[in-house]
């Protein structure tokens, strides 16, 4: 079907891709693997032709019989779409957000089809993709649809034509666990329905372990290992593999106890956030102790960022309270919340869009320090950059010069210049490979046991607020359906929508996967 012989991929003066062979079959999923710079999505958009003319490429890719490196600009547009096609990382930058998802789906049928009634052919493919009044769908704009219902949208772009293959770049990297867990279903379904070839392209083991059949693994542009996904995983040959299957944070590792009681930090009190006469959060209460690392779960529009935007007043309640040190936020001025801000910190989810493009790390990190008039600024940053384990060789360096896990220490690096009691982590590793999200938790780890900060830890990925808290709140449509223990919550839940979380959230080996997946039904 789609095959990869020999492949090379060169970018100036480093070779993004070296000899890379492998094959795909018909009804198919296989996954490549590795971290970031491995050379696994130049290798799956090469199939597209979508590469940048600066690239040199060597070796064939032949799908059907027919080598895509030697078809014309024509031959390659009638090839997208028709034969194979992409499903892109996050769709909200994917779609058009001017245009309907009617009319973007309608588009992409008639580029490529002469059909009669292409409107009912996007219907068709929306019922197909399992979302609900497509009719109505069709109408919206992508900014009105959930993260999953964009997803299938792109899906069902992909599909429209019957490709023979599927490129799926990292399709589900954003998504929340449940979410998650429904659209690897739809990918299984359709390949099993349609008998097409999925490429898989992610640095999730657990979705590995969950769709595919066979596994590729790449590392620094070459393929160290390949075989089918029980040997891969659960026998790994390569060290390199070894070290990505033993990043992985799994559900159950965790070990951290609840702290002590003591007097609390933050605490929230019927807490209740309204947007246009709907509840975002709805009358939650939670209280987090000095020294203490609460994580709060759930699923995107839980209510679980508004309730941490609150907690450091920046959303005001509608109703309710939010005690920060003592003092009820609500009944202070700016000028008198000056003094609390100086004691907090935020880790937001993206550190690309927080932290300042024209400014160096040095200065990134100052921010905080400069704005409440702190003294020995240089000496203070080269604590904190030593403490996050960069050193001042990235002092000078600009943010778009460091790589993901870099500027994520950044990040907690500015976060932590003020020594601060409480600390909000908004997502802070959900965009991060295995092994960086790894070495940022251990770091937060270390950093947190050091520095008894408190903190409240927002996520959906459940294996790492496992590894992190002490104590979990879980959120759902607004509300806290349950809280306690770390142990508790994760090991004998009482609620039934924190045991769909726990069942949702994939683990990294095959054989327990299936079984999770059919106890699940």
């Amino acid at each position: 079907m789609l095959d990869y012989h020999h492949l090379s991929i060169t970018f100036g003066d480093v070779e993004a891709a070296k000899a890379v062979s492998f094959s795909v079959r018909p009804g198919e999923v296989v996954a490549v693997v590795g971290e970031s710079g491995s050379g696994k999505t130049v290798t799956a958009m090469s199939a597209m032709g979508l590469l940048p003319r600066k690239a040199e490429v060597t070796g064939e890719i032949v799908l059907g019989g027919r080598n895509i490196r030697q078809l014309t600009n024509k031959e390659l547009r009638e090839l997208r779409g028709n034969e194979i096609a992409m499903v892109f990382q996050e769709p909200m930058t994917a779609l058009n957000p001017v245009h309907t998802i009617g009319w973007q789906l309608v588009e992409a049928i008639t580029l490529h089809q002469d059909i009669a009634d292409p409107k009912q052919k996007a219907v068709e493919l929306l019922t197909m993709v399992g979302l609900d009044r497509p009719e109505q769908r069709l109408k919206q704009y992508p900014h009105e649809l959930s993260g999953g219902m964009r997803q299938r949208v792109m899906i069902a772009m992909a599909i429209a034509c019957d490709p023979k293959v599927i490129i799926a770049d990292e399709p589900t990297t954003a998504l929340d666990v449940t979410v998650q867990a429904e659209i690897l279903d739809l990918l299984r379904e359709l390949k099993d329905r349609l008998g097409t070839a999925i490429v898989l392209i992610t640095h999730s083991m657990g979705v590995v372990a969950d769709l595919a059949d066979r596994v590729v693994v790449m590392y620094r542009g070459e393929v160290v290992e390949q075989g089918d996904v029980e040997d891969v995983l659960i026998r790994p040959g390569h060290d390199y593999t070894r070290r990505l299957l033993a990043a992985v944070p799994r559900l159950g590792s965790g070990s951290r106890q609840a702290e002590a009681a003591t007097e609390p930090v933050l605490k929230v009190r019927n807490l209740v956030v309204s947007f246009a006469g709907q509840r975002a959060v709805d009358d939650i209460s939670f209280e987090i102790g000095k020294g203490e690392v609460l994580g709060l779960v759930g699923e995107s529009g839980s209510g679980k960022t508004t309730a941490g935007r609150c907690t450091v007043g920046l959303q005001k309640p509608t109703h309710g309270s939010v005690e920060l040190f003592g003092q009820d936020i609500a009944r202070l001025s700016t000028r008198g919340m000056r003094p609390l801000t100086a004691r907090i910190g935020m880790i937001f989810q993206d550190p690309a869009s927080s932290l300042d493009p024209r400014m160096t790390v040095a200065e990134c990190v100052a921010e905080p320090l400069v704005l409440h008039k702190a003294k020995n600024h240089k000496e203070r940053i080269t604590e904190l950059l030593d403490a996050v384990e960069l050193g001042s060789v990235t002092r000078d360096r600009y943010p778009h010069e460091l790589s993901g896990g870099q500027r994520q220490r950044v990040s907690i690096a500015r976060a932590l210049a003020l020594d601060p009691d409480l600390l909000i982590a908004d997502e802070p590793t959900s965009a991060l490979d295995v092994s960086v999200q790894a070495s940022i938790l251990e770091l937060f780890l270390d950093l947190q046991r050091r520095l008894k900060f408190s903190c409240l830890f927002i996520s959906h990925d459940l294996a790492v607020v496992d590894m992190l808290a002490n104590r979990v709140a879980v959120m759902h449509k607004g509300r806290i359906v349950e809280q306690g223990s770390r142990a508790d919550v994760f090991g004998d839940p009482r609620e039934q929508y924190t045991k769909r979380l726990l069942a949702a959230a994939p683990v990294p080996d095959p054989v327990e996967q299936r079984e999770r997946r059919v106890s699940r039904g």
